[in-house]
C-alpha cells in the first residue's frame, strides 16, 4: 500500500493540503553521519518555481527529523522526517469539487473511499509526497558511494530542445508531457533476481509509483521488437562482463552485468491544464465545460529527474543491502 522495499523499506504519509508529508525509513544502516544539510540540495531540485514550465507554489521543504538520527548519525532504527504544508490554496480546490478532474485521482478516490479523501491539491495522490522519496533517495545514494545514478529530461512535448517544448504548452495554453533517461555506473555484478524480483520489474513497479509516469523501457527497449537477434545481442568483452553493445541497459536475466544501467521513462502532459475541457458534475449528473484553476506545472517531468533518481537509489540500495555489499553498520 504505502510501504515499499524489503530491507531498506520506506513508507510515506501525509497529504498535499494537510498539516505536513513524510516518510519512514527502516532499514538505514546506523552509523552513517545525517545532517538536514545532505539532503538539501535534492530538495531543492525538486521544488516548483525553480525553472520555467513549472508550479509557482513554494515550500520551504526543510526536513525536520523526528527519530534515528542521534548524535549526528543514524542509529539503525526507523528515521522519520517530516515537511510541512505553508504554501496553500485549498480554497482553489473546494470551488471545483463538483466536477472530479479528468486525468486526476478524484474520481477513484471518490468511489474507493467513499467521499472520506482529503481532495484538496490531490490529497495523498498528490506529487507532493515525493518530498520524502526525495530524501529517502539520498540517504540511499549516500550510502552507495562508488555508484553515480543520473537522472535528466532529454525531451519535452516531442521536441529535444527543451525550450522549444514548453514553447508549444504556452502557445496552446495547455500542458506537455516528457522523456526522462536514467543512467546507473559502478553497480557491482550479481545484483536482482530472475523473474519477480529482477532489476526491471523492482525499478518498474516504484517508477510507476512516480505521478504522471506511463511507461518504462530498459536499454533498448521497444526499439529491440525492429532489430535482429545477433544485432541486439550484446557481445561480451571481457572478464569483467565488459559487453560491446549494450542494448540490455545493464541487465540480463533479471540480473545486474556490471555495465551502465540504462531506462527511460514516459511522462505523460499535467492533467491540470488550463485550457477548457468539458467532464461530468457528479451533482448534477451532467457534463460540462469547465477550466482548472490554481498553480500547476506546464511540464510536470521538468522536476521529475530528482525523483527518478530517488526510486533508482532506493531499489539500488535494498539490492546491495541484500546482497551484503553494504554493511548494517557504517
Amino acid at each position: 500500500m504505502n510501504s515499499f522495499g524489503r530491507i531498506f523499506r520506506i513508507s510515506i504519509f501525509g497529504e498535499s493540503h494537510g498539516e505536513c508529508v513524510g516518510i519512514t525509513i527502516d532499514g538505514c544502516p546506523a552509523g552513517l553521519s545525517l545532517s538536514p544539510e545532505d539532503i538539501l540540495p535534492d530538495l531543492e531540485r525538486r521544488k516548483g518555481g525553480k525553472q520555467k514550465g513549472t508550479t509557482p507554489r513554494q515550500e520551504e521543504d526543510f526536513p525536520i527529523f523526528k527519530s534515528g538520527v542521534f548524535n549526528g548519525k543514524t542509529t539503525g532504527f526507523p528515521i522519520t522526517i517530516l515537511f510541512e504544508n505553508k504554501n496553500t490554496r485549498s480554497e482553489d480546490y473546494s470551488k471545483q469539487r463538483s466536477i472530479p478532474r479528468p486525468g486526476h485521482a478524484d474520481w477513484v478516490a471518490h468511489q474507493k473511499f467513499g467521499g472520506n479523501e482529503d481532495y484538496r491539491g490531490g490529497g495523498h495522490f498528490s506529487a507532493r509526497l515525493t518530498a520524502g522519496i526525495v530524501a529517502a533517495g539520498a540517504f540511499a545514494k549516500m550510502l552507495m558511494k562508488d555508484v553515480t545514478i543520473k537522472a535528466e529530461v532529454t525531451e519535452v512535448g516531442g521536441e529535444a530542445d527543451i525550450e522549444k517544448g514548453l514553447q508549444k504548452a504556452i502557445d496552446a495554453k495547455d500542458s506537455v508531457g516528457g522523456i526522462i533517461e536514467c543512467r546507473v555506473n559502478g553497480l557491482p555484478v550479481g545484483l536482482g533476481e530472475p523473474y519477480f524480483d529482477s532489476i526491471e520489474s523492482v525499478l518498474a513497479q516504484i517508477v510507476f509509483a512516480i505521478p504522471a509516469v506511463r511507461g518504462v523501457e530498459f536499454g533498448t527497449g521497444f526499439a529491440a521488437a525492429k532489430m535482429f537477434g545477433s544485432e541486439h545481442n550484446d557481445s561480451i568483452q571481457n572478464m569483467d562482463g565488459k559487453t560491446k553493445t549494450n542494448h540490455a541497459g545493464g541487465v540480463v536475466g533479471g540480473i545486474s552485468n556490471g555495465n551502465e544501467l540504462v531506462f527511460r521513462l514516459a511522462v505523460k502532459p499535467t492533467s491540470s491544464t488550463p485550457k477548457e475541457q468539458n467532464s461530468l458534475n457528479w451533482d448534477t449528473k451532467q457534463t460540462e465545460d469547465f477550466s482548472i484553476k490554481g498553480r500547476h506545472d506546464l511540464c510536470v517531468a521538468l522536476r521529475a529527474p530528482v525523483i527518478v533518481e530517488a526510486v533508482t537509489a532506493i531499489v539500488l540500495a535494498d539490492f546491495m543491502l541484500l546482497e551484503q555489499k553494504i554493511k548494517r553498520v557504517l
